[in-house]
């Protein structure tokens, strides 16, 4: 018996942790933090809430991709560039968790951009909207320290760049090809930069990979940049250089403005609805089980603080149909109480004690439970990995929720079961 009171109090100090973690709910009474309560605040200002276009308001823009000149085995390196590239635009105006995302509609090519509480939409549309700028930079000695300088080398003389691989260390490098007059260019850059570095840039912005150090003159408009970058590493950097090498121009055609006031309020109703959900299920578990509802009441109430600080603390972006996939997991948890008490109810009308009849129901259950769980987790995993955001953000909180729910019915209840159950009528 010690060991089920003493996992039942590291839940129950688990949950209010959660609780407090998730909403201070001396706010929800007082609307503020009294002195007492202020040392709990940290908690909440860690790790904020971070809210959807659909909740904050924000804009939703979408882009036409023009691929007309560009070949189709590198459609998918030049898409992969433009988003690495627009996402890096936008961090520059604050945005928090952008949602940048392509898709294909029979031919054509769509960049779908959603920035939520963005305040500048006009500067930010003008920023996105402009081609990614591919550039090569020279470097000079000034005193103690280095600068670059721009060349006259840019992405129009670059025919493309795939990541190759050297033949005695097998180690990741990207090779470069320049059209004829590209690789006059580079012939004189190289020729009077041995030794030195030559670095590309993409928006002109230079990281220590996009640096290396000329080892000859290279004639021919081929080149190779080596570096210490993982394959992964070397197929990004490919990818921003295809984007600002290829002609693949991109132009809005639809803008959508949310208001946060019409955020607010989809807010409000969304919290309203899972309330409702909740105290619906536990007025009918409450009604059909009797004391067991008690038991399922607990453990639900556990389970909706354990999961959404799960959410805020691997900072989960919650959108409406985010908070929706959540309120569909509420509804499972309790599903595998229900299967665990009517499993425990045959087994009593068997003839075992009620201890006994516990573990056997939870034990005969648990099948069932694995299985629908896991194959909504297929489902989950696999709208996550093959949808656009919006469905995404449902298939996160379904699934962290159904996980969640597993440990709930398993664990919290049984705990809760194992404790009270001597006390119970029924």
């Amino acid at each position: 018996m010690k060991r089920p009171i003493f996992l039942f109090f590291i839940i129950i100090l688990l949950a209010i942790v959660a609780v407090f973690f998730v909403y201070p709910p001396h706010k929800i009474i007082w609307g503020t933090s009294p002195k007492f309560f202020q040392s709990f605040d940290w908690l909440e200002k860690k790790l904020p809430w971070k809210l959807g276009l659909d909740l904050v308001g924000g804009t939703h823009l979408i882009y036409e991709i023009n691929m007309e000149q560009v070949d189709g085995i590198d459609r998918d390196s030049v898409i992969s560039g433009l988003r690495d590239v627009i996402e890096k635009r936008v961090n520059l105006f604050g945005v928090a968790e952008p949602s940048i995302v392509t898709a294909k509609e029979g031919d054509n090519y769509r960049l779908i951009v959603e920035l939520a509480g963005i305040k500048d939409v006009k500067e930010a549309v003008n920023q996105i909207g402009s081609t990614p700028l591919l550039e090569f930079y020279e470097t000079s000695a000034v005193g103690t320290s280095t600068q670059f300088i721009p060349t006259n080398l840019t992405g129009r003389y670059l025919k493309g760049s795939q990541i190759d691989f050297d033949q005695t260390t097998g180690a990741p490098q990207i090779a470069l090809q320049f059209n004829d007059e590209g690789a006059k260019i580079f012939e004189e850059i190289t020729a009077r930069n041995v030794g030195k570095l030559v670095c590309v840039s993409i928006d002109r912005q230079i990281n220590d990979n996009d640096c290396a150090t000329v080892q000859e003159k290279i004639s021919g408009g081929k080149a190779q940049i080596t570096g210490r970058f993982t394959p992964d590493e070397a197929k990004k950097i490919v990818s921003r250089f295809n984007a600002g090498a290829l002609p693949a121009p991109i132009n809005l055609i639809s803008q959508q403005l949310v208001g946060a006031s019409l955020g607010q309020e989809s807010l409000k109703k969304a919290i309203y609805a899972g309330f409702i959900g909740i105290l619906a299920v536990m007025i009918f578990m409450l009604i059909y089980y009797r004391s067991r509802g008690i038991f399922a009441s607990l453990a639900l109430l556990i389970y909706t603080a354990l999961t959404l600080a799960i959410l805020k603390l691997f900072s989960a972006t919650m959108t409406l149909s985010g908070i929706a996939g959540f309120i569909l997991s509420i509804g499972m948890a309790v599903d595998a109480n229900i299967l665990i008490f009517e499993r425990t109810k045959e087994e009593i009308k068997k003839g075992l004690a009620k201890i006994s009849a516990i573990e056997e129901g939870f034990k005969r259950a648990w099948p069932s439970i694995r299985d629908s769980n896991v194959s909504t987790i297929i489902t989950s995993l696999i709208l996550y990995f093959f949808t656009t955001s919006f469905v995404k953000g449902f298939a996160l909180t379904l699934l962290i929720g159904v996980l969640v729910s597993m440990f709930s019915a398993i664990t919290i209840t049984r705990t809760i079961m194992r404790i009270f159950v001597k006390t119970s009528k029924s």
